[in-house]
Formats: structure tokens, sequence, C-alpha cells
């Protein structure tokens, strides 16, 4: 008898655990996807700006700058700051993690171009009215309530992660994902490049992510540095680039 209860408490654990994996995947996938709408489509982070210049002309052009993106670039630095929120988020418990405000204050200051400030913001905002409305949690309620519209996006979805109870793994690869799947997006267009040439460039990337996702998950803000110039100059050229699809 001892052994029946033992293994139905195990099989009760393991159903437990299964159930919340599977609505961690669901929130993830709903938040992250393209269809929620916060308007990621409408920005290029500077990628319109370098094809406009011959800079990204073709498929190995397009995987080499969005992997410079992620090893020393605005993903990089987004999923940095990603992690230490999502942590800030999680404790709340006086420790010396810094704070949500500060951590907020930190990823306004280091955007390098005007539209990449506004970028953030606009995303954060609409994240955060959406997912308050639609997924409501308290950590997302003190967030809204401490920055309201001057909330960056990394912060918004990893607060929502972590008031969900999604790890911070998980929520930062697929951070990520969504990221590099947002740039894949406009390469396609902008090259462009056909749709199967965007899939072989997200599944070439992989490796990047996970390894993107461990790095940032070890780096503290103040050991935060990005080394993707060319980048960060064509994403202040676009705002007075003539002729634009994307906001960014």
């Amino acid at each position: 008898m001892g052994t029946n209860t033992a293994i139905v408490t195990r099989l009760a654990k393991d159903t437990a655990m299964t159930r919340e994996s599977s609505s961690a995947l669901y929130r993830l996938l709903t938040w992250l996807s393209p269809a929620y709408p916060v308007g990621a489509f409408a920005y290029s982070q500077g990628l319109e700006t370098a094809v406009a210049r011959g800079l990204v002309t073709d498929h190995a052009g397009t995987q080499d700058w969005i992997e410079d993106g992620l090893t020393g670039g605005s993903l990089w630095s987004d999923a940095v700051i990603f992690a230490r929120a999502h942590e800030a988020a999680r404790e709340r418990d006086g420790s010396d993690t810094p704070t949500l405000a500060e951590i907020n204050a930190f990823a306004l200051a280091f955007q390098p171009a005007r539209e990449l400030r506004e970028e953030t913001l606009a995303l954060g905002s609409a994240f955060l009215r959406t997912t308050q409305q639609a997924w409501p949690c308290d950590a997302l309620r003190l967030v809204e309530e401490a920055l309201g519209s001057e909330t960056a996006y990394p912060l918004a979805v990893a607060s929502a992660a972590a008031g969900h109870g999604i790890a911070a793994e998980p929520a930062l690869e697929a951070w990520l994902h969504a990221g590099v799947s947002n740039l894949i997006s406009a390469a396609i267009r902008l090259v462009p490049l056909g749709q199967s040439e965007g899939q072989s460039l997200l599944a070439a990337l992989e490796p990047v992510i996970a390894e993107t996702a461990a790095c940032a998950a070890a780096t503290r803000l103040e050991d935060l540095t990005t080394n993707n110039l060319m980048a960060e100059i064509c994403a202040m050229t676009h705002e007075t680039q003539h002729t634009r699809l994307f906001r960014s």
C-alpha cells in the first residue's frame, strides 16, 4: 500500500510539473508571438539602413549581422537587462539585487539612438498594457504603478515571466528567439530573402541564441558592454533616412 501511495504521489507531482511547464510554454508562445499586439514588426533596429547602404546584401551577410547583435549588440544588451529584471522581479526581498526601477533607468540610458529608445518604450508600454489586461499579476501591477509608459520592453516581458512563475532560462531563450525572428522577418522584406532562407537562418542561429542566453544569465549590469558600433551608427542614421519601411 505504501508503495502504491508513493507511486501515486510521484505521478501527481510529475503531472503538476507537466501542467506548469505547459502553462509556461503557452504564455511565452503567446507573449512573444508576432501576433501579440505590441507592434514589434515595425522595427528593424538599424537593419534597414544597413541594407540601404549595401552592408547587408544576402543570406550570409544577414546571419553575420544578427550574430553580431547577439554577441555584442542590442540583442545582447537586452538579454542581460532581461536576465537581471527577471531576477529582480522574482526576488523583491531587499537583497543586493538592483531594483526594477534601477534596471529600467539603466536600460533606457544604454540605448545608443533615439529611435531605439522610442522602440523599447513603445513596445514595453504596449506589452505592459496588453498583458496586464489579459494575464495580470502582481509583478506587472507594480511595474505599471512605478514606471508606466516609461518601461523598457525587456524589463516588461521579464517581469511578466517572473510574475507568472516562468523560469528565467526558458523565458530568456524565448525572448532572444523572438528578437532574432523579428530581424529575420525584416530581412526577408528588405534584403530580400526567401522564406526558406529565413528558416535556415533561424536554425543556424540556434546555438548562438543558447550561448547568448547562458552568458547573459551570468552577466551583471555593471559588467555589460557592447561592441557592435556599425549597428549603432546605422540605428542613428536611420533617423534621417529618406525612404523607410521601419520605425528604427
